[in-house]
């Protein structure tokens, strides 16, 4: 492995059982997740006292540490001014859980948008309630991932640009998704070069623009070799986390605005837990690749 390289991953799309995730991911000898779907659960839904007593040690036994927490937080409509507060209270919680579990990062995105409406239009709303999210974040030293998606403000590599300069903190950083900028029609090397210094985690996703779906990565038009070629040739040091979305998973109707099979069309591993493994084998290729060549 690459010095400084960790891999990390949705365990959640191994099983939704907690005990599972872990067992699969420390026989590939992994010994880091991102933390989404804990028992059926997302991980914004457990208490302070269930993270203390159940959580935490459960990833002590099994020797597993903590990337980040994917949250749902900025999945709301821009205009949803009671799911915004609540969010508000949630990020609080999810910050004091990422201090207890040894993480300085939360995945977060960048509201819905009315889809009959243009995204511009909303952007001095979107930046200012960032900033509260950041403020927020700031007061438990945690950082805040911004992660490209679509239907969201932040779907094109511009507008991710916007939010990050209009935000302007070292509380609030981008989340570079391959697969996710495929989707919306977005070229990731222009999209790469655009982001670059405000990129600090990586999620491990590949798609093709043709088919609009998510395939095994390095496999699509990702370019994710080439670009995680030139990020670590250039020292990048930290995460990259997997995400294969290669078959259905039970958390993930609750991820997608639209239906869950217009992201994965066809399951392309016999279950999760064969899913996560060809990526994570994929992914170990790729960096081979990579190592041999720097």
């Amino acid at each position: 492995m690459i010095e400084n390289i960790h891999v990390s991953g949705f365990s959640d799309e191994i099983s939704s059982d907690f005990i599972e995730q872990l067992e699969h991911v420390t026989k590939l000898g992994m010994s880091y997740i991102s933390i989404r779907g804990v028992d059926k659960r997302n991980i914004n839904d457990y208490t302070i006292e269930e993270i203390n007593d159940y959580v935490k040690p459960t990833l002590e036994k099994y020797k597993v540490s903590i990337s980040s927490i994917g949250s749902p937080i900025g999945k709301v409509f821009i205009d949803d001014e009671e799911g915004f507060i609540k969010q508000k209270e949630d990020l609080h919680r999810l910050c004091e859980i990422a201090n207890i579990l040894g993480t300085k990062y939360i995945r977060i995105f960048s509201f819905y948008i009315p889809k009959d409406e243009g995204a511009d239009a909303y952007r001095d709303n979107v930046i200012s309630k960032l900033k509260e999210y950041v403020a927020i974040a700031a007061k438990y030293d945690v950082i805040l991932l911004h992660e490209n998606e679509k239907d969201i403000f932040g779907d094109t590599d511009v507008r991710c640009l916007e939010i990050l300069k209009g935000v302007n903190s070292s509380y609030f950083k981008a989340i570079f998704d391959f697969a996710n900028f495929v989707q919306v029609n977005v070229e990731t090397l222009p999209a790469y070069k655009l982001l670059e210094s405000e990129i600090v985690y990586i999620h491990i996703k590949d798609a093709v623009f043709d088919l609009n779906e998510n395939v095994l990565c390095g496999t699509g038009d990702g370019n994710i070799k080439e670009i995680l070629k030139d990020l670590i040739s250039k020292g990048y040091q930290g995460f990259l986390t997997l995400e294969p979305h290669l078959v259905m998973f039970d958390s993930l109707q609750d991820l997608e605005l639209e239906a869950a099979e217009d992201v994965i069309k066809a399951d392309k591993a016999k279950d999760g837990a064969e899913g996560y493994q060809m990526q994570y084998d994929a992914l170990l290729e790729i960096l081979k690749e990579i190592e041999g060549e720097i």
